[in-house]
């Protein structure tokens, strides 16, 4: 063998250590193209939140495991999700990011018409073509469901259990099935939302926002006001603990002052508290007494990611027009700070030097138990 091979291979590491996966699973867009269709088109996937869709007829469009969803709110009130995608000729039939359709989907293209529940009603001669079944036409459904405020869909002919998935990675976090209820987080109110666009692979993302190891050295906001960040070892560590702030913080803000009042629910063994939760594939939520931070991933390409951020606030707050940017601010540039990072990590994956992946220490074990979860999903 080669002194060349000998430095591509990744050596075995020490007993303390953990394998990453190799650098081609977050470099090569054959493992991307694998991930959209056994993970993205496979398992729930946060694409918006309810109150973005307020009357009938409005709509949002995310790209969901390569796939164009379109989510309407129904004449009846309720949501329901379809590919975007014409049954005559295949045309893109909502092309802007959100917007209002009024009474009826109408392709631009033929014309062909669809009510707000995904039947098609009109289409120039229909009525002529006497053998064609309007219920076969109609435009194909995608699974939802409402939880935390947010829209879930799932791509797959037979979805997998919300409960069992979505659900138990919450409870599993936070040691319960009902802590997360505390929050209300389905009756809190948009206070501000950031759009970044990522230059980095989804789990490159994920595994930053999973781990403290970093902490110390990228986030001296976030560590002043939770000090035990800055031994490397994040809330997700634990089952159910939550890092406490600093003695002399008053808030979940960029420069430790007072936020807003806590939340009704949140009683004293959550409060001065900050708990981080991953669900797979793409969301994180991040609770805090007084408010929660909701972020959405979409994954575009192997080394493209779209992070939509929500900040959730009271609706009293929200209304009172009173000063969120501190409480913003401070995850704003943690944000800011570990897309950076991932940014700055994504060129080496196409290195030899990383060829066969890195480490993890024992305190990221949990990105560990994350990487068997992405083995075992596109594997299957």
């Amino acid at each position: 063998m080669s002194s060349v091979e000998v430095r591509d291979q990744q050596p075995e590491p020490a007993s303390s250590l953990i394998p990453t996966l190799p650098g081609s699973h977050y470099a090569d867009p054959t493992v991307f193209s694998l991930e959209q269709s056994r993970i993205f088109r496979r398992n729930w996937f946060a694409a918006a939140r309810s109150a973005d869709l307020p009357t009938s007829g409005s709509f949002r469009n995310v790209e969901v495991g390569g796939e164009a969803v379109l989510i309407v709110r129904g004449r009846d009130g309720r949501l329901r999700a379809f590919l975007n995608v014409c049954r005559h000729r295949g045309a893109r039939l909502c092309v802007a990011e959100s917007g209002t359709v009024g009474r009826s989907i109408q392709c631009p293209y033929h014309a062909w018409t669809y009510h707000l529940d995904g039947s098609l009603f009109a289409a120039p001669n229909l009525n002529s073509m006497k053998d064609v079944n309007r219920d076969e036409y109609g435009l194909i459904k995608v699974a939802l469901r409402e939880w935390l405020g947010t829209v879930w869909v799932s791509l797959a002919d037979e979805p997998p259990s919300f409960v069992d998935t979505v659900q138990a990675a919450v409870s599993t976090r936070l040691g319960g099935s009902d802590v997360i209820d505390r929050w209300g987080v389905g009756e809190l109110a948009l206070g501000k939302r950031i759009t970044y666009d990522v230059r980095a692979n989804w789990k490159l993302i994920v595994e930053n926002f999973m781990e403290c190891y970093h902490c110390a050295t990228i986030h001296p906001e976030l560590t002043d006001v939770l000090p035990e960040f800055a031994d490397g070892y994040a809330a997700q560590y634990y089952v159910g603990h939550g890092a406490e702030f600093g003695a002399e913080v008053a808030g979940f803000t960029v420069d430790g002052s007072a936020g807003f009042t806590t939340l009704a629910g949140i009683g004293e063994n959550h409060d001065r508290r900050y708990y981080a939760i991953t669900i797979n594939p793409q969301a994180f939520i991040n609770l805090v007494p007084d408010h929660v931070i909701f972020h959405r991933m979409y994954p575009l390409a192997v080394d493209r990611t779209i992070v939509e951020c929500d900040w959730l606030f009271t609706q009293e707050v929200v209304d009172s027009g009173r000063d969120l940017s501190h409480s913003v601010e401070l995850f704003h540039r943690v944000n800011q700070q570990d897309f950076d990072a991932c940014e700055r990590c994504q060129p080496s994956m196409s290195s030899r030097a990383y060829a066969g992946g890195g480490v993890l220490v024992p305190s990221e074990h949990h990105i560990g138990e994350f990487r068997d979860w992405v083995v075992a999903a596109i594997s299957g």
